[in-house]
Parts: C-alpha cells; sequence; structure tokens
C-alpha cells in the first residue's frame, strides 16, 4: 500500500501520469530486447531473467532519486486493486481441468506431490534455518517466504497476491523475488541437462512413455484446430469481463469482510475480516467457474497474454517502492530457498520412482509448479515441441489452486513464527 511522505517528495519526477508512462515505456523496452534484437541482448537475456528486471530497473529509479516509489497512487489502487485480479480473471479462465484429466493419473500424481514438496518444503527449511541459524527466520521473514509459496505453487499473480494479503515489506520482498529467481533458474537448468538425458533415464528406470506419444498427437491437433487471430471484439470482450468481474469482486469484498470481521472471532488471524483477500478469493473462484464454461475460449485470442501485461505493470509498481541498495542484505535467504527447493525435488523425484513415471512427467511437474505457465512450457518441449501445452495446462492450474495452498502454507508458518 502505497504511503504519504510526510515531507514532499525530492524525485525528480512527481506526476501519477508521467511515472505511468515511464514504467510503461520500461516494461515496453525490456520485452523488446528480451526479444533478442542483437546477439548482444540475446546472450544477455539468457543468464539475466526479464522478470528480475521488472523488479529492478524501477527499483533503481526510486534509488537514483528520479521518482519516489510510495508517493503515487500508481500502485494501490489502480495496480494491486484492479490489475491484480483482473490478472488472476484471466489467468485462470483458461484452465482446460478436462484436458488435464486425460493426460493420466501418473502425471497428476506426480504434479500434486510436486506442491506436496513445495508446501512441505516452507515448513522444513523454515525449522532447520531456525535451529542453524535463527535470525535468518526471525521478524517478517514468514511473510516473505507465503509470497514465495505462491510463486513456487502458483505463479507471479499469486505471489503477489500474497504480498497484499499478508502486507510483505516491499524490500523483503525483493530480496525473496531474488531468492525466486536464483532457485527457479538453477531448477530450469537442471531439467534442461535431464531432458537431454530422459531416454536413457527412462529406459533405466523402465518407465512408461506410451502416453506421451499419444499427448503429441493429440496436442498437435488442438492447437491447429483452435489457434486464431484475435479480433477488436474479442480484446473488447476480454477487458469487459476482467474488469466487470474485479467490480463485482470489490462490491462483494467490503460487506462480506464487515460481516467476518463483526460475526466471526478468529476473521483476523485468518485475514478474513480484509476485503481485499475475499477480492482475491473471488476473482480467483469466478475465473475457475468460466473455465467450465465456453467463455475460456478466450484464451485462444489472447486472454492469459493480456493477463500477463497487468501481472508485469504490477511487478514494476512493486519494483520501484523497493530500496535497491537493501536487496542483497539479507544473503541467508538465499539457504531458506536451497533447502526449500531440495525438499520439493526430492518429494517430486520420490513420487515419479514410486509409480515408475517417464522423466518428462518429473520435469513438467516440478516446473508446472515453480515457474507455473511461464516457465512449464520450456522444459516440456525440451523434451518434444508438442508437449510445450502440457506445461501451460498444469501450470494454470498453479494460478487457480497457488493463492489458497500459498495462504495455508502462510498461516502454518506464521504459527512457527510464533506470531
Amino acid at each position: 500500500m502505497a504511503i504519504e511522505s510526510l515531507e514532499p517528495s525530492t524525485a525528480l519526477i512527481t506526476s501519477d501520469i508521467v511515472l505511468f508512462g515511464l514504467i510503461a515505456a520500461t516494461l515496453g523496452a525490456i520485452f523488446w530486447l528480451a526479444s533478442g534484437p542483437t546477439p548482444f541482448w540475446k546472450k544477455f537475456f539468457a543468464w539475466v531473467p526479464a522478470l528480475l528486471l521488472c523488479y529492478f530497473v524501477p527499483a533503481f529509479y526510486n534509488t537514483i532519486g528520479l521518482i519516489d516509489g510510495e508517493s503515487n497512487s500508481l500502485y494501490n489502487p489502480i495496480a494491486s486493486r484492479v490489475l491484480l485480479p483482473a490478472a488472476l480473471v484471466l489467468l485462470t479462465l483458461s484452465i482446460d481441468l478436462k484436458g488435464i484429466l486425460q493426460l493420466g493419473p501418473k502425471l497428476l500424481f506426480v504434479f500434486c506431490a510436486g506442491t506436496l514438496g513445495i508446501a512441505l518444503g516452507a515448513v522444513v527449511s523454515f525449522q532447520i534455518m531456525e535451529w542453524v541459524h535463527p535470525p535468518a527466520v526471525a521478524g517478517d521473514t514468514w511473510k516473505g517466504m507465503a509470497a514465495l509459496a505462491g510463486s513456487w505453487i502458483g505463479g507471479g499473480a499469486n505471489m503477489v497476491a500474497m504480498r497484499e494479503v499478508y502486507q510483505v515489506d516491499a524490500t523483503l520482498f525483493g530480496q525473496f523475488a531474488v531468492v525466486d529467481v536464483a532457485m527457479a533458474s538453477a531448477l530450469m537448468a537442471t531439467l534442461l541437462f535431464l531432458a537431454n538425458r530422459s531416454a536413457q533415464l527412462d529406459a533405466r528406470s523402465g518407465a512408461d512413455t506410451r502416453a506421451i506419444d499419444e499427448m503429441k498427437a493429440r496436442l498437435a491437433a488442438y492447437e491447429a484446430a483452435n489457434a486464431r487471430i484475435p479480433t477488436l471484439t474479442d480484446l473488447m470482450v476480454i477487458i469487459g469481463l476482467a474488469f466487470g468481474l474485479v467490480a463485482v469482486a470489490h462490491a462483494i469484498a467490503n460487506p462480506l469482510a464487515a460481516w467476518f470481521a463483526a460475526n466471526v472471532a478468529s476473521a483476523a488471524q485468518f485475514s478474513l475480516d480484509s476485503a481485499f483477500v475475499w477480492v482475491v478469493l473471488l476473482s480467483t473462484a469466478a475465473g475457475v467457474a468460466l473455465s467450465f464454461t465456453r467463455v475460456r475460449n478466450l484464451e485462444s485470442a489472447g486472454a492469459s497474454k493480456i493477463g500477463t501485461v497487468f501481472l508485469y505493470f504490477l511487478i514494476a509498481c512493486i519494483g520501484m517502492q523497493m530500496d535497491f541498495t537493501a536487496l542483497f542484505d539479507r544473503l541467508e535467504l538465499i539457504a531458506i530457498g536451497a533447502i526449500w527447493m531440495i525438499v520439493h525435488v526430492l518429494v517430486i523425484w520420490g513420487a515419479a520412482r514410486l509409480v515408475r513415471a517417464p522423466m518428462f512427467y518429473v520435469g513438467v511437474g516440478s516446473m508446472g509448479n515453480v515457474g507455473a505457465a511461464a516457465s512449464a512450457p520450456v522444459i516440456a518441449a525440451a523434451f518434444h515441441p508438442n508437449l510445450a501445452p502440457v506445461g501451460v495446462l498444469l501450470g494454470t492450474v498453479g494460478y487457480a489452486t497457488g493463492t489458497v495452498f500459498s495462504y495455508l502454507i502462510g498461516q502454518v508458518l506464521r504459527v512457527m513464527a510464533g506470531q
């Protein structure tokens, strides 16, 4: 939430309109450069994720005094209260639960084991660091871990949602964003390495790969039948639907939060007296409900891409509140992330060995959690280009479940932290 300063801002840019243009232009430049217009930028973004720059460049603006990230209305109410729930609607309405079920029980089992590994990893890493180095998990560290759980079960939208629900400090959030990118990048590099050796690994473990071959043919036919160029009507319907549902969510959330505050004794403990918590939950529920209707066909017109635009603008608005110089003050958070990720890998690997699942299931199941719809298709395509939609399907499931599961993980961590 934006905090009004008691003193006039000394930043060079004080106009919200000019700030909006600067953030928009910055995001456009980052993504254009990430497309690799020259060999230098292609190599640069092979090592530096565009997502990290979306945090760091606005943070740099704030650090040098070009902008004042907290003395504006760009983040709150525009980005956090409007764009975030709109992104949740658009990112969840594309979920094809029927298609996911057709992928087979083994894949779903491995994917769910990956989610369990994330939840278990949060508890284990917190407890180990409390034994080894208590200052690492002191104070509000649990809040940052809850936000990170949102990212590793769902995606960026869920991470930001948990940031708002638990009111995570902007600098702490930025520090965990570094942990997020570092651990997710290490996992992706490992999975890409294993993808090139999946045939040998599957042969050695005796995995059955026939279901994968069937998937390749079915998904190739689906992609060819549903792809289309969006029309103006498509885009207007997508925008109208997203913001219309956001309005409904806000209209319901305020009286609902007030009712819980007045009638449920433990409402504050579980943040059920917060209108924003209900906005997040209602927006997610609306998107999931729409995924069972013909409205989900808007995905072929780019619904999730528009939702991702909203999400990245929100991420940049969070970044502009960061104290860039303080981002690396707590490197022990990397240790928390490393322990957390090791637990996740051990759980999902053990689940795959239990049901003799192929390496593809391990890769896409793991990255479907940690990387969501943004990175899971990359891992899936490393096994075969036609399998990329499998990563999308599993990644979008996380958008629907990430908010609820990470909220519950946050409650467990809150108890462990004694708060």
